[in-house]
């Protein structure tokens, strides 16, 4: 009996035994092929990998041939024309030709430069249509361009204006003339307003020749007993006197009268003088009045508000005493061009005008220029009247 239960047990754990290394056996066998299924997946990508590489291997085997073909034949090409050139240079050279083969290939590629130069200068130049091109030498490989039409046109004047210019009259007055057949071009009277004349023209003006100069502008302080004409009757004193060494035939614009000194503009340029002497571009003019009394502060206001003259209604822009002075000095500024009118202003209420002088015109002061004396304009202060 005692042997039975021990077999009993041993069965018992026999079988236990048998059924707690099932377990371990399974998961076994399942790493076995795992890892079986993973080699044969490496082989598979191995295998790829290989072919992949053989296709690239023959493409690349492929290209290099027909690279090595190519540039054989292109090697060969070369070195055919290169024999080609050695025979017909010695061949040249023998007769001797060679020196002028070499001088038509060098004017071929200066013409072709040339022609490069041509067309980038074209395409920066306005109007590059009308350009026309002429071979100034042919050592020099430089061009010269043709003025077009438009061009020519642009060089042209003008009738008018040129006589405006030139400083005989305005504008608007030249075209009177022109009409009346005072004006002749190149010995033909012109009547036609607008006409236009190009350089070389000879114009005529009542029989004296027209000539178109340079613009000039020049500032004068104006003396005392000069006028403003250019010829007086009486033989008096001119501001022209005054302007020793200008060659250029100027005028003034505007007027002083012969008792007024200070700043007076003298230029050949009409279109500038009539844009200044016209009203409505209202240049500020500012002047010292020196009278005989002081001013009552009544008549500054009556001033001010205007005053009722014989050709009309006018009140000066700004009127006050002169600072650190009494009250017979008085500073005035106006914007009119009215004969006399800082004049008639003040005898309106019984001033006599002792002294009269024009500090101020347009921007452009008295300041380094001593009375009876003139300077050129600088270039800022011509461009400043442009504006006004």
């Amino acid at each position: 009996m005692m042997r039975n239960q021990r077999n009993s047990k041993s069965g018992q754990g026999g079988r236990y035994e048998k059924k707690r290394t099932d377990k371990p056996r399974t998961e076994k066998v399942h790493t076995e092929r795992a890892r079986a299924s993973e080699g044969r997946t490496e082989r598979q990508a191995g295998r790829r990998k290989s072919e992949t590489a053989k296709s690239i291997d023959k493409k690349t085997r492929k290209f290099d041939d027909r690279r090595s073909v190519a540039g054989r034949s292109e090697k060969s090409e070369q070195q055919s024309s290169a024999l080609t050139y050695k025979k017909t240079t010695k061949e040249k050279s023998e007769k001797g030709e060679w020196k002028s083969t070499r001088r038509k290939t060098e004017g071929e590629s200066s013409r072709n430069s040339r022609r490069v130069e041509k067309d980038n200068f074209e395409r920066n130049v306005k109007g590059k249509k009308d350009a026309r091109w002429e071979k100034s030498s042919p050592s020099a490989g430089k061009f010269k361009v043709k003025k077009s039409s438009a061009a020519k046109e642009a060089d042209s004047i003008r009738l008018n204006k040129y006589i405006a210019n030139a400083g005989f009259c305005s504008r608007r007055e030249a075209d009177t003339y022109i009409a009346s057949g005072v004006v002749t071009v190149n010995g033909e009277v012109i009547t036609e307003l607008g006409y236009k004349i190009k350089p070389g023209d000879k114009v005529l003006f009542g029989g004296r020749p027209v000539i178109g100069e340079k613009p000039v502008y020049i500032l004068l302080n104006k003396p005392k007993d000069y006028i403003t004409t250019s010829k007086d009757p009486q033989n008096r004193k001119t501001i022209f006197d005054l302007l020793t060494g200008v060659k250029e035939r100027v005028f003034s614009v505007g007027r002083l009268d012969r008792n007024t000194t200070g700043l007076l503009l003298l230029t050949n340029d009409g279109i500038l003088a009539d844009k200044l002497m016209h009203p409505r571009r209202k240049v500020v003019k500012i002047y010292h009045v020196e009278l005989d009394r002081k001013v009552s502060k009544e008549h500054l206001d009556q001033l001010m508000q205007g005053v009722e003259l014989e050709d009309g209604f006018f009140a000066p822009d700004v009127v006050s005493p002169v600072e650190g002075m009494d009250k017979k000095h008085i500073g005035i500024e106006i914007h009119s061009g009215k004969y006399r009118i800082v004049r008639r202003l003040f005898e309106h209420f019984g001033y006599r005008v002792v002294k009269l002088d024009r500090v101020f015109y347009g921007g452009l002061t008295k300041k380094g220029l001593t009375r009876g004396h003139w300077r050129y304009l600088e270039l800022r202060e011509i461009g400043m009247l442009n504006k006004l």
